[in-house]
């Protein structure tokens, strides 16, 4: 694969995990928060928001870069 392909792909997988996870938290309080405002000003609920977060990111971050070397060393 083209280093310059390479590059702006690892960069793409880079920037995807930061808007899909702010996309994410931005729609958790619909998805978990059950409209009840005392539950989501818990600490509990904050660390579960951001700790799920994380992980989406983190999984994303790790599959774009994990294909991208797959494709480049094929």
């Amino acid at each position: 694969m083209d280093s310059t392909l390479t590059i702006v792909l690892g960069i793409v997988a880079m920037l995807l995990p930061l808007f899909i996870g702010r996309l994410f938290w931005k729609r958790f309080d619909q998805y978990f928060g059950k409209n009840d405002e005392a539950y989501m000003d818990t600490l509990g609920y904050f660390l579960k928001k951001i700790g799920f977060t994380i992980l989406l990111a983190f999984i994303i971050l790790w599959l774009g870069i994990s294909l991208i070397f797959n494709m480049n060393a094929a």
